[in-house]
């Protein structure tokens, strides 16, 4: 059984009520959130959807009303009828190219063209298929920051879902050692089957991929196998400010933080951390509402 909670408002009020959900420190992770618009030809009109393996009780719907601050919302209860949601969510997941990224479900084929990486992800209970503005901007990204030179040969992928950027960072710099983290433990067993299916080796050598379960940067794992001169980071504008001098810490002098899953709004409140950690900007880029942004740590 499964149900969904619905209101529909103007775009800067589905935006402010996705930015009250990130700081909310006691919200019920449960309960899962995400904002969009109507349709593409109504770019003001948003919905935001709230998902619940339950019946919502009283305490759900304040959970979500709060968030709206002093406007009241309609809350729209239904019950979801039973569907195979891992099936139903790979339909319609057309291939995507981000940079030298092919990206694509299992039902479709791959692509075999010179300088081009393919990618089979599935639909899964991780977030990260490439489908997203933040990941596709990420792979972007990545391309361009390999185009401009960058070496890397210690990385880490912080809030890794699927694996997807870890594996990307792989491709484009072999030799590198590299580790993935998740807050998320479900996202262990997701990474190794996507690590298999896609010819990625797990393991502590360079060329290799460590996962492991951290919230932020506080792990062991994490600490030794730092300093890194790559940390990708595709998580929430608010996670983002607070890790920002955990992140400058863990960075070796004149390394490189990839930053995404931060609105364009939300933009200022990140880079004004990122400063304050000894970060400056390299380049951004804007992929539909959400910002893309490669941090500089200073040099020596």
């Amino acid at each position: 059984m499964s149900w969904k909670v619905t209101v529909f408002a103007a775009r800067p009020i589905i935006e402010a009520a996705l930015v009250a959900h990130e700081d909310a420190w006691d919200w019920d992770h449960e309960i899962v959130l995400s904002g969009r618009e109507v349709a593409e030809d109504q770019p003001e009109d948003w919905v935001l959807e709230a998902w619940l393996d339950r019946k919502p009780t009283r305490a759900d719907k304040t959970a979500i009303t709060v968030l709206f601050a002093e406007t009241k919302p309609k809350l729209i209860v239904e019950e979801l009828p039973e569907t195979d949601w891992l099936v139903a969510s790979q339909e319609g997941l057309e291939p995507i190219r981000a940079g030298r990224f092919h990206v694509h479900t299992p039902d479709h084929p791959a692509v075999d063209e010179p300088g081009v990486f393919d990618f089979a992800i599935p639909a899964s209970q991780a977030f990260g298929t490439g489908h997203h503005a933040t990941t596709a901007g990420c792979l972007a990204m990545l391309t361009h920051m390999k185009a401009q030179g960058l070496v890397v040969r210690n990385c880490a992928d912080i809030g890794t879902g699927t694996g997807l950027l870890a594996f990307a960072a792989l491709s484009l710099w072999p030799r590198t050692l590299a580790i993935a983290s998740d807050i998320d433990a479900v996202c262990v067993n997701v990474v190794q089957d996507n690590a298999e299916a896609n010819g990625v080796t797990m393991g502590g050598r360079r060329g290799e991929l460590v996962m492991t379960v951290a919230d932020g940067m506080t792990h062991p794992v994490l600490e030794a196998r730092g300093p890194y001169d790559l940390i990708l980071a595709n998580i929430l504008a608010g996670p983002l400010v607070h890790l920002a001098p955990d992140f400058g810490k863990a960075l070796v002098p004149g390394g490189h933080l990839l930053l995404a899953g931060l609105l364009e709004t939300q933009e200022a409140a990140v880079r004004a951390a990122c400063r304050k950690a000894g970060l400056r900007l390299a380049a951004r880029m804007v992929n539909g509402d959400w910002s893309i942004l490669w941090m500089r740590k200073r040099g020596r």
